[in-house]
């Protein structure tokens, strides 16, 4: 790009060489006017190759650059805590990864690595034209803040729109993203035409401040191009006077006009910067934002848990969600290695969020948590989360086979899997859309004992389950409990007859629950 700014430079050089060739003075030294046509072919020659050159290395960093902060963001977004987004929309996250990460890497390498030799350009040109005219180039220096004046005043306007603008984009992939995931229940109340209003209202806000931001941008830009054609008509003028009065020749004032044009160029593209400038601002305020939220707790100094017997004991636990009422007061749990223990209790008090502590998809605000004595504080959330199986009520499946999913025959869901068209290769959709409740569910607890571990931690697991389903799987996974830990949160009193011990969670504290045969088997 300095290459093609040198050039850029030479070029009114060589034009009023020529022009000193065609009134008959000697155009460069020894060399006549159809050689300094030779040589000037030579540069629009030098200038086409390097132009290639600069294009694809620049093209092929802003790809680099797309891709190595798309991947240090997904990493980053990875890191985070579980509480980081149940606070945030996935549409608004999203568009840092599909618009605000294409907006900083476009900047970086079509606009701030173009700011250099334009720079160059710019200064290049003046003091060229200060080496043929002191005059001319002393007026033209007094143009310029004029021109960054009206940069100023015009261009006031375009930061807070671009950003509102980024924000509604967000809100728009937000609202897509929700209602796609949402599409059976929107069918099956008929709100088609109330969610495309909805959708509609959304791109109208957008459509009308990117409409804004154009309209800003393409007042700036004509009125700087203004600004910058009465300035070289301005030299004109001025330097026609001074030809007349012979203090300038044809070909200094061919150089000058041609300076001046050159000079223009770049004052005219500030417009374009300013309001670039001003969108990355917007976006990379976003993406620090979110760098500056604190991931999940950093275990290079942890050490790794043992192999597991499944030993866990809850001492004094207290916790809350932020700006919310207090779920643990002192809680205290001991499960022995090998026991099921079932947990019931309202909505809301606090079972799921048992089995995130022993996680660690959050911390205790007080006490602390062992595992066969080990404090899991101090360890490694790998060797901690690997030794653990979660099967939760709303089953996370990705899209693609059944196969890809669990890898495994396990939790008695071979059968019915056979039974599917293409058996283990079947695509089950987004979620597992296109299985049952119950069969998600079987998979989801494959999934889970595929790494055979020692604890268990089932989530409403039967929730999906007919009465029958419910019975023939709690038949089938004694088998599957044996010798594990297992942690069961449920609501369905068939499910209690697999646990040793039954809790209820209220109030903050675990209290025993006698359950009869007889209720457990209704």
């Amino acid at each position: 790009m300095v290459v093609q700014s040198l050039g850029s430079l030479a070029t009114p050089w060589f034009a009023g060489r020529f022009a000193a060739g065609l009134m008959g003075e000697p155009p460069l030294g020894a060399f006549g006017t159809g050689q300094v046509l030779g040589l000037w072919l030579t540069l629009f020659v030098v200038q086409a190759v390097v132009s290639f050159f600069s294009t694809y290395l620049l093209t092929r960093s802003g790809g680099r650059i797309l891709a190595q902060l798309s991947n240090r963001l997904y990493d980053h977004l990875q890191a985070l805590p579980l509480g980081y987004f149940q606070q945030q929309s996935r549409g608004s996250v999203l568009a840092l990864l599909s618009n605000d990460v294409a907006i900083l890497s476009h900047f970086v390498t079509g606009t701030l690595a173009g700011l250099a030799p334009m720079l160059l350009v710019l200064a290049g040109s003046w003091l060229l034209m200060a080496r043929l005219d002191a005059v001319v180039a002393m007026l033209v220096a007094l143009l310029i803040p004029l021109f960054f004046l009206v940069l100023k005043l015009m261009g006031r306007g375009i930061r807070p729109v671009a950003a509102a603008l980024i924000r509604k984009q967000a809100d728009m992939l937000a609202i897509a993203e929700e209602n796609l995931g949402l599409l059976p229940l929107i069918k099956s109340f008929n709100r088609e035409v109330i969610e495309s209003r909805r959708f509609q209202s959304q791109t109208a806000a957008v459509l009308s401040l990117r409409t804004r931001q154009l309209r800003q941008q393409a007042m700036l830009s004509p009125a700087l191009q203004l600004l910058a054609s009465g300035g070289i008509l301005l030299v004109l003028w001025v330097s026609s006077a001074r030809l007349q009065a012979g203090e300038l020749s044809v070909p200094t004032l061919v150089s000058l006009l041609l300076y001046g044009l050159l000079f223009a160029r770049p004052v005219s593209a500030l417009a374009n910067l300013y309001g670039e400038v001003q969108q990355a601002r917007g976006a990379s305020e976003r993406l620090l934002n979110i760098f500056a939220v604190a991931p999940e707790p950093d275990d290079r100094d942890a050490a790794p848990l043992p192999p597991l017997q499944g030993d866990i004991r809850f001492h004094d636990v207290h916790f809350r969600y932020p700006d919310r009422p207090d779920i643990f007061r002192g809680l205290n749990l001991h499960i022995r290695a090998g026991e099921t223990v079932a947990i019931t209790g309202p909505n809301g008090g606090g079972k799921s969020t048992l089995l995130h502590l022993l996680l660690r998809f959050a911390d205790p605000l007080a006490g602390n948590i062992e595992i066969d004595g080990h404090d899991i504080a101090h360890a490694t959330l790998a060797s901690l989360r690997s030794q653990m199986g979660l099967v939760a009520q709303h089953v996370l499946l990705a899209d693609g086979t059944i196969d890809e999913n669990i890898r495994a025959r396990a939790a008695h869901a071979h059968a019915f899997i056979v039974q599917l068209p293409l058996g283990y290769e079947t695509r089950i959709g987004e979620q597992g859309l296109r299985l049952s409740g119950g069969q998600r569910q079987r998979i989801a607890l494959a999934r889970a004992l595929l790494a055979n571990p020692p604890i268990l931690l089932l989530d409403e697991a039967t929730a999906m389950f007919d009465p029958d389903g419910e019975r023939q799987f709690i038949a089938e996974s004694r088998g599957v409990l044996h010798a594990r830990t297992v942690i069961m949160v449920t609501h369905r009193p068939a499910s209690l007859a697999l646990a040793d011990r039954v809790l209820r969670l209220e109030g903050g504290q675990l209290l025993p629950v006698h359950v009869s045969t007889e209720h457990a088997r209704c």
